[in-house]
């Protein structure tokens, strides 16, 4: 059984499309949350993660703004984006009805720990196996025995803005792979600009760095 697991997609429809393309027909699809905000697609990528088949999706911060009407954060940029997005988006009902946390075997996904951004050198003390997303970092690390993984994000990779990152987890031989694509960040921007985005929200974009991995649109 190939499970599929990502977070952090951001409105970032290209990229979900893409992730998705890239993998093919998988057996369950899990979503740690942040389906929507900064991309231009918050309608659509949830809807995409909805009509998965065996589809799970989690709650993320950014889902818990959209429900309650406002982004509890103190980053302006954060908030500019969010005053973007939130008036068109119609899909409350819907992101109304995510989970907090699953459980997958050994397991524990969530969006994040105590509400935390953890990176790959944050110190943290695991009483349990866990999977998670929120700093749109990937990677994977040990405490007191205990293993976490972070999936990085779909949408807006904080490292490499074309990348996309996310895990695939093989059921029957119990290895979790950590993916990592590159997809068209033109497609976004594009869209951006014809949405009439402010320049201080496409120079996030625009000048984060880029990576490439035998580029294919």
């Amino acid at each position: 059984m190939k499970i599929l697991i990502y977070s952090d997609v951001h409105g970032n429809l290209p990229a979900f499309e893409k992730m998705l393309k890239t993998e093919g027909a998988c057996d369950q699809y899990i979503c740690l949350g942040d389906l929507v905000n900064y991309g231009p697609w918050s309608n659509e990528c949830v809807d995409l993660a909805v009509s998965l088949s065996n589809s799970k999706i989690l709650m993320g911060n950014h889902e818990l703004a959209y429900i309650n009407g406002f982004y509890l954060g103190s980053n302006p940029l954060a908030q500019a984006f969010f005053n973007k997005t939130y008036p068109n988006f119609d899909r409350i009902d819907l992101i109304k009805s995510f989970n907090i946390e699953l459980c997958l075997d050994k397991y524990i996904c969530q969006h994040t720990l105590n509400d935390l951004y953890v990176y790959p050198d944050t110190q943290i003390d695991l009483n349990m196996n866990y999977i998670i997303g929120h700093s749109h970092h990937q990677f994977y690390s040990k405490s007191n025995n205990y293993i976490l993984y972070n999936t990085g994000s779909v949408g807006q990779n904080r490292k490499f803005i074309n990348i996309i990152n996310y895990l695939t987890y093989d059921t029957e031989k119990k290895i979790i792979s950590m993916k990592s694509i590159e997809y068209n960040l033109d497609l976004l921007i594009n869209e951006m600009k014809r949405l009439s985005y402010s320049e201080e929200c496409l120079k996030y974009y625009l000048t984060k760095p880029f990576l490439n991995i035998n580029f294919t649109s």
